[in-house]
C-alpha cells in the first residue's frame, strides 16, 4: 500500500513538473519578448541564452527573419520525432519524442535585432539526457543552414 502511494506521489510530482515546463514554454510564445526559458540546473537542457554548460549557439539567419522561421517550422514539421505544439508570429514550440518514449520540449524564438533564432530544448523529465538535446539541435541546425545557403 505504501509503495503504491509512493509511486502515485512520484507520478504526480513528475506530472506537475512537466505541466510547469509546458506552461513556461506556452507563456513565452505569447510574449513579444525574445527570451527563452531558463534551463534548470540539470544537464538535460540547452539554450542559446545561457552562458554556462547549457549554452548552444542560436541559429544565424540571413535575409528575412519571418521567412527563416517559417522554413525552420517546416523543417521541424517534417521530422518524424517532432510534434508542432504552437507556431505564432516569431515563435515555434515543439515536442520531440525519443524512441524510448521520453518527451523533450523546445522553443525557437526569432530575434530580429540580432538576426538569429534563439533556441531552448530540454528533457521534460529526468536529470541526464546523455547529450540528446544538444545533438538534436545541432542536427536541426545543420539542416537549417543547408537551406540558408540556397
Amino acid at each position: 500500500m505504501l509503495t503504491l502511494l509512493a509511486d502515485k506521489s512520484r507520478l504526480l510530482i513528475h506530472s506537475l513538473a512537466a505541466l510547469i515546463t509546458l506552461t513556461n514554454l506556452m507563456a513565452a510564445t505569447v510574449s513579444a519578448d525574445t527570451r527563452v526559458p531558463i534551463c534548470p540546473d540539470s544537464p538535460n537542457c540547452v539554450s542559446s541564452q545561457e552562458r554556462d554548460m547549457h549554452h548552444i549557439e542560436p541559429f544565424a539567419i540571413k535575409g528575412d527573419g519571418s521567412a527563416a522561421l517559417s522554413r525552420l517550422r517546416d523543417l521541424l514539421a517534417g521530422r518524424n520525432d517532432t510534434e508542432l505544439v504552437r507556431a505564432a508570429t516569431g515563435t515555434v514550440v515543439v515536442e520531440f519524442h525519443t524512441i524510448l518514449g521520453f518527451v523533450d520540449d523546445a522553443i525557437f524564438i526569432l530575434d530580429r535585432k540580432e538576426h538569429v533564432i534563439h533556441v531552448y530544448s530540454a528533457a521534460r523529465t529526468g536529470y541526464w539526457d546523455l547529450g540528446k538535446n544538444r545533438r538534436r539541435i545541432e542536427e536541426i541546425r545543420e539542416e537549417f543552414e543547408k537551406g540558408e545557403k540556397r
